[in-house]
């Protein structure tokens, strides 16, 4: 098994490198790309693949896998102590296109941006904690790999103890995330119930703000909640019902069937090695389980 952290790959020289011009505006505040989204690497015949269709930006056709993240999502994708990018999904993927013979870049995006900049082939995928249900008709979706759902933390402090009391307090959410689209679809009712349902772009802030008690309580992913009660005990508890819940899975532009497919085979092997348990043993202080890996 490969530690991303090991790996000779420098992320910080990636920042500011080879995007092209019509994606620099997208990119503001963003880590940069370390070359270009069509260029041919890895793979026999990804030189040949790409040149038949220059507009093919796939892993399976150009031998790099781009891969779009939010860094600020532990333990999928954040900033270790040392300054590196690290996480669970990170990994997997160094781990998945060693066995394809492809090349890496890692991407630290905007999350809000992520649709355009998958379009641009900027990226080539969103691997980081992202959920597949409701965005089925969006994306060309791996098969699901991670239990997941949306759950709501509050201060252990709080008083809060159910669902039910979070009327009339405030609710912060991450933009354009999958707790975001629970509160306005399926539990659009016990949103309605909240003095507020705000936004903000990444979760450490949210915790920031829940801490201090500028808000009473986050949504977010399950796993979020779990890295943040094992980093903060004391501090935090979870509501016992989940809003709802879900499955992660690697996201492709619509129609990459073979890039998906490739990293379902190659997802497999890993589990039947023993890399994915090794994985999740490296991120179980994170708060992060194989008992919630669903991918056999």
């Amino acid at each position: 098994m490969m530690n991303l952290a090991s790996t000779t790959m420098n992320r910080r020289s990636f920042v500011g490198l080879g995007l092209a011009a019509s994606t620099l505006a997208l990119l503001a505040g963003c880590s940069g790309n370390p070359g270009t989204a069509g260029s041919a690497a890895g793979g026999a015949g990804a030189a040949g693949s790409a040149a038949a269709d220059a507009s093919d930006t796939s892993a399976s056709a150009t031998g790099t896998l781009i891969v779009g993240f939010d860094q600020s999502y532990p333990p999928y994708g954040f900033v270790g102590d040392d300054g590196e990018f690290t996480g669970f999904d990170l990994d997997l993927a160094q781990a998945v296109a060693e066995i394809e013979d492809w090349d890496v870049q890692l991407e630290a995006i905007d999350w809000d941006a992520k649709d355009a900049l998958l379009d641009s082939g900027a990226i080539n995928c969103i691997w980081n904690g992202f959920t597949m249900e409701g965005r089925e008709d969006d994306y060309t979706f791996s098969e699901p790999y991670m239990l997941n759902g949306q759950v709501v933390v509050v201060r252990a402090d709080s008083g809060i103890a159910s669902l039910d009391d979070l009327a009339g307090k405030t609710v912060i959410t991450q933009v354009d995330s999958a707790a975001l689209d629970v509160l306005k679809g399926d539990q659009a009712e016990l949103a309605a119930t909240f003095a507020s349902l705000d936004t903000i772009g990444e979760y450490n802030t949210a915790f920031m703000q829940l801490e201090s008690g500028a808000v009473d309580a986050v949504a977010c992913d399950l796993s979020i909640a779990e890295y943040q009660m094992s980093a903060n005990p004391d501090a935090y508890t979870q509501l016992p019902d989940m809003l709802s819940e879900e499955h992660y899975a690697v996201g492709f532009k619509k129609g990459d069937t073979a890039t998906a497919e490739a990293v379902n085979d190659a997802l497999r092997a890993l589990v039947e090695d023993g890399t994915v348990q090794e994985l999740c043993d490296t991120y179980a202080e994170y708060g992060l389980s194989f008992e919630n890996w669903v991918l056999e």
